[in-house]
């Protein structure tokens, strides 16, 4: 018989998959003795059948009883008693923290005579009214989808009325109304009456939470986070805390170490006499979590102390909520906190020097998207101008872009932009993931803008106090500033600038261009040990996509071990153009030998630059129309030629040659191998030059070693005959080392067949970006524009192929190639060269199937590098990485 739910002291922080992370957690702070209300959750296994059949499972409502009445008698009070009554809160709780998904609803138990009780029995009437209207506009929000501005609208007429400022200010009367008012709300958009039985309150309220798995902003986190969307929530039942019964209560959140930086102290932000989410919602500044020292001295020191055992409890960053209720502190939640991608390598260098994680957990604690985050350009700032206004920096990062002044526009928006709010709530989801940053007037580095924003990478500035912000403009320093205008926002130093502020190379990428030291800089000090690690862990290496001298030693000064594409047809390009169309049009030895001297000089640099490292040289590649003009500029000009009596002369030529030569698929025509050899010479040429180079090489003094791949080949025979003639010109060059000649797996066919070619290669490379366009039928340039969104959203890609490997089809491939290749070639040596090699997740997929290497820009190799020591890791514990 299936088991739906567990009080808290029954679960333990290893149980997230069934009690989400919320519920895990809850359940660890309790076993530890902290002061936690008591409560129960309701399992991820009973939100996935109430998502496959549309109704609540059979026996969840009797069990839910029964656990009621376990935290009734641990309260001390009856859920929905009209003389003393206990109140709820619902939360959601994921496996994984999700921004999209249900906010939280408290003070479930209120109605019309409960609101009496609890005003009699708390001796404040205004407390009671206050908590009554914030359930009708979190009931009707969160269960019935009421807008919330509906809520706002007679909230700030009543703050008018009353002369105050905030919510905390208004008095019993005007919230008595307000309740009133907002019943009519609730009945005006559903069509019904605010219930008033607790316990309808109650299961409307789980239902609600099963149903937000799927609403539309939690798929787009889930999708956006690559959290799969089969997992479900749990819904965490907890007695009500009250942090708004005065000036001795409140409600804060606290961090073990910052967030954004990683640096260790106290850091966080407390809200006086307010409740739940209103620290996180911003709709009230908060102040500093130290100055709750002097408000509440003895909570201050409690939570300290707690703060330092969830810490060693959990070896990692805590995000701690908690609320204090007429000076008793109360925990609400802990997890282990998001951090900005800074935080992550100092706070993992930090625990590694405390003793508390080995090495190999510090490597574990950090990933390569957040490596890559850290190598993006920053501003300027010694050409920034002076800051229009200066904010919180909650998340780091330098952003320009035009100014948007609500989700949907981000989302709709061509151009890079910055969402500017007021204050965001879980319904700007969508835009902050569309824009570059996000600023707001109020908040601080626990609001939902700054919490979200650190988690996505994004750069966020909050809390600009000085900016107004309305619903068409924002006034900032006697300026006005509309949508569309640009501004440049600094997450580091919150300031913020009109205009675009030039940026420059981040101080991570001058580290690996070796202009920097790590030495004494905390985060190049912690990037440097765990890549050195990342080195020793990795069972695969890293080489580069390079094509010239510059960025093969680009290459090399990033970790580098070889390079694994060059793309000799990028050789062609610029003034040597016009030696390609010569070869088309007259197929001519002349253009041939005019090419050779330049081809072997521009291997020779990349030989020096990677000297006693592995250079796999791609031989020509693209189809021919891709070094002639379009054919529609040709028939143009031949047009407007003969329509003046002129000549077309070598427009003409050219478009004779080009009819001659088109395809209606030229990607899937005459190119690759099947262009070497119907073309006379020029494969032939280029092994030449490759030869001849390494010769040259040799005789400096140098360490040459050059391999030749054979592009888009599908059948043995193809590669039996191009090798041939490619040994018998390595052969006739005097003093050319052994070049090893192998091919490139980008044809399906290639890949089933891989134990025949091994037969003839000495090595394999992948081409993934061509061997997903022909696994799944379509062209990149095509598609991704024309339907990929829609899949997306249908939930039918996760994430685009091209970007990460597609396991399932091309990595079942890739599998298949692997295993026929070395049982017919033991050793022979497997690489990837697509644009895969620099995807985090797809370098811990190759890593997996046995591959030797993986490749690409140099720009990523570091990236690369990372992910490759942490899939060495995942090997050697025998589990994904992921």
């Amino acid at each position: 018989m299936s088991r739906y739910v567990y009080d808290f002291i029954d679960g333990h922080k290893d149980r997230k998959d069934l009690l989400g992370g919320k519920g895990a957690n809850l359940a660890e702070m309790t076993r530890m003795g902290l002061p936690v209300p008591p409560g129960f959750t309701i399992t991820t296994d009973t939100c996935r059948e109430y998502l496959a059949t549309g109704s609540m499972p059979t026996g969840l409502l009797a069990e839910v009883e029964h656990h009621l009445r376990q935290l009734q008698a641990a309260a001390g009070r009856t859920f929905g008693d009209p003389a003393d009554p206990l109140l709820l809160s619902v939360r959601s709780g994921a496996k994984f923290s999700m921004p999209g998904m249900m906010e939280t609803i408290l003070d479930i138990g209120l109605n019309d005579t409960t609101v009496a009780g609890l005003a009699r029995r708390s001796g404040d009437e205004r407390f009671a009214w206050d908590s009554y209207r914030r359930l009708i506009q979190m009931f009707g929000r969160t269960v019935f989808g009421v807008p919330g501005d509906e809520f706002e609208a007679p909230l700030g007429a009543a703050r008018a009325s009353a002369g105050v400022v905030c919510d905390a200010e208004l008095a019993a009367p005007a919230l008595r109304d307000l309740v009133e008012a907002d019943k009519k709300i609730f009945h005006s958009f559903t069509g019904r009456d605010f219930p008033q039985a607790p316990h309808e309150q109650l299961f409307l309220a789980i239902s609600a939470v099963f149903r937000s798995w799927n609403a539309e902003r939690a798929v787009l986190y889930r999708r956006q986070e690559r959290i799969p969307q089969d997992l479900g929530t749990a819904v965490n039942v907890m007695a009500m805390v009250f942090g708004n019964r005065g000036e001795n209560s409140g409600t804060g959140v606290a961090f073990t170490r910052d967030p954004a930086t990683g640096r260790r102290g106290v850091y966080g932000d407390y809200l006086p006499n307010a409740q739940g989410e209103d620290v996180v919602a911003g709709i009230r500044n908060t102040v500093a979590l130290s100055e709750l020292a002097d408000i509440d001295p003895s909570s201050y020191r409690q939570l300290l102390a707690i703060m330092q055992r969830l810490e060693q409890r959990y070896q990692d960053l805590c995000d701690i909520e908690f609320t204090i209720e007429n000076g008793k502190l109360w925990m609400l939640q802990t997890r282990v906190g998001k951090r900005t991608p800074a935080a992550a390598f100092v706070i993992a260098a930090q625990l590694l020097d405390e003793g508390t994680i080995t090495l190999d957990e510090a490597l574990q604690r950090v990933t390569g998207a957040q490596l890559a985050h850290l190598m993006f350009p920053g501003f300027d700032r010694s050409a920034a101008p002076a800051p229009l206004a200066t904010g919180v920096p909650a998340s780091p990062g330098a952003s320009v872009g035009a100014i948007v002044l609500d989700s949907a526009a981000a989302v709709a928006a061509t151009g890079p932009v910055i969402l500017v709010r007021r204050e965001t709530d879980p319904d700007d989801l969508p835009g902050m993931i569309a824009a570059q940053g996000v600023l707001t007037s109020h908040g601080g580095k626990t609001s939902h803008a700054a919490v979200v924003a650190r988690g996505m990478g994004k750069t966020c500035v909050c809390g600009a106090e000085a900016l107004d912000i309305g619903d068409d403009q924002v006034t900032v320093a006697g300026r006005t500033l509309r949508a569309g205008d640009v501004i440049s926002i600094d997450g580091t130093t919150g300031h913020i600038y009109l205009g675009a502020v030039a940026v420059r190379p981040s101080k991570v990428v001058r580290y690996f261009e070796g202009e920097l030291t790590a030495s004494g800089d905390p985060l190049l000090s912690a990037v440097e040990r765990l890549m050195i690690h990342a080195d020793r862990t990795a069972r695969i290496e890293v080489h580069a996509n390079a094509d010239n001298g510059p960025d093969a030693r680009r290459a090399a000064r990033f970790g580098a071990t070889g390079i694994g594409l060059c793309r000799t047809e990028h050789m062609f390009l610029g003034d040597r153009r016009v030696l390609i169309e010569r070869l088309i049009l007259q197929q001519s030895q002349e253009a041939l030998d005019a090419l050779l001297p330049l081809q072997r000089a521009d291997f020779e640099q990349i030989l020096e630059a990677m000297d006693g490292a592995p250079v796999t040289i791609r031989l020509i590649d693209p189809p021919l129309h891709e070094f002639l003009p379009a054919v529609e500029d040709l028939i143009a000009n031949v047009a407007r030629a003969q329509a003046l009596g002129a000549d077309p002369g070598h427009d003409g030529a050219l478009l004779t040659a080009v009819r001659r030569i088109h395809e209606r698929n030229p990607m899937l025509g005459l190119r690759g191998v099947r262009l070497g050899l119907v073309l006379p010479g020029l494969f032939a040429m280029q092994v030449r030059a490759v030869a001849e180079a390494a010769a040259a090489r040799v005789a400096a003094g140098g360490d040459p070693r050059p391999e030749i791949m054979v592009p888009l080949v599908g059948a043995v025979q193809e590669l039996e005959t191009v090798r041939a003639e490619a040994e018998r010109i390595v052969a006739s060059v005097p003093g050319a080392p052994p070049i090893r000649i192998g091919t490139m797996i980008e044809v399906p066919r290639a890949a089933l067949t891989a134990g025949q070619i091994a037969s003839a290669a000495e090595f394999f490379s992948f081409g993934t970006n061509d061997l997903t366009q022909m696994t799944w039928g379509f062209s990149r340039d095509d598609v991704e524009g024309a339907f990929f969104g829609r899949y997306l959203e249908l939930g039918i890609f996760a994430v685009s192929p091209f970007e990460t490997i597609d396991r399932d089809g091309v990595g079942e491939l890739v599998r298949i190639a692997v295993e026929r290749g070395r049982a017919a070639r033991p050793g022979l040596t497997i690489g990837v060269c697509g644009e895969h090699g620099g995807d985090p997740a797809s370098v811990r997929f190759f890593a997996d199937a046995g591959l030797d290497y993986v490749s690409c820009s140099p720009f990523r190799v570091p990236v690369a590098r990372l992910e490759a020591g942490r899939a060495g890791l995942a090997c050697t514990n025998g589990s994904d990485s992921r």
